[in-house]
């Protein structure tokens, strides 16, 4: 079986020296893909130049939400010149994050929407962080979907059924990360038996989000096939067939660029 991690952060300020190993680990497990997701300019261009060098692995470029009240004056502008080479695969991570007070909420649905109408004008996906914001960023996802097509991958899902359904209905992609697996979120494996197996993704998020039995420890791509079984016997799936379609799912998503 092959594994796609849809959504991981692997550079070097993270890993540091242990990132050959991480990679190393994650093949060995069968997780043959990786997206790796940029969250400032820096890091994005490590993640592009990471993508660059290593087999099975693209990368994405972006500014966490988190990010937007403290950049200077020319990070966006390094941001747009990366996804402007064609070295990328995917715009963000960006979205709106609620749950914080990082950043004024204006200002992050200024950059929300600066991503969004990039994604649209370059024709890459979007990935998106929504942390008790998923009414106002599926507002937004609505608002632009009404200028044109979109490919949006809502990460680390954690919404209900209904909001589940209507992101699916605007053509959204629902990734699923190490919070699926734990013991208290009955409520989320029952919203992931309801996607759609043409709109699911299996993700690491690394290095956070650790699935049981790794909760507490560091993340890694290698144990995004943790998460993948307790997808499948959640929804009552052969691991098998769970595997081959997200990986088909992710190759999809992210094959533009």
């Amino acid at each position: 079986m092959a594994f796609y991690d849809s959504h991981c952060h692997l550079d070097p300020m993270r890993y540091g020296e242990d990132l050959p190993q991480v990679i190393a680990r994650a093949r060995s497990a069968g997780v043959t893909k990786m997206t790796v997701i940029g969250t400032r300019a820096a890091d994005s261009e490590a993640a592009a130049d990471l993508a660059g060098r290593e087999p099975g692995l693209v990368s994405a470029a972006g500014i966490h939400p988190n990010d937007v009240a403290e950049i200077p004056a020319d990070e966006w502008d390094r941001v747009v010149r990366l996804l402007s080479t064609g070295r990328v695969r995917a715009v963000g991570e960006t979205g709106l994050d609620w749950f914080r007070d990082f950043a004024p909420r204006e200002l992050q649905r200024d950059f929300f929407d600066r991503h969004l109408r990039l994604a649209q004008g370059l024709g890459l996906p979007v990935v998106i962080h929504t942390r008790e914001s998923i009414r106002d960023t599926l507002d937004m996802l609505h608002d632009a979907l009404r200028r044109g097509p979109l490919v949006p991958v809502l990460h680390s899902f954690t919404g209900t059924p209904a909001e589940a359904a209507e992101a699916i209905a605007m053509g959204c992609y629902l990734g699923f990360a190490g919070m699926v697996t734990f013991r208290s979120a009955g409520d989320l494996r029952e919203v992931a038996k309801t996607v759609p197996l043409d709109r699911l993704l299996i993700e690491t998020d690394s290095p956070f989000l650790s699935p049981e039995p790794f909760r507490g420890r560091r993340n890694e791509p290698a144990h995004v096939i943790h998460t993948a079984r307790c997808l499948a016997i959640a929804r009552g799936e052969p691991l098998e067939k769970l595997a081959a379609a997200t990986t088909a799912n992710a190759e999809r998503v992210f094959s533009n660029g």
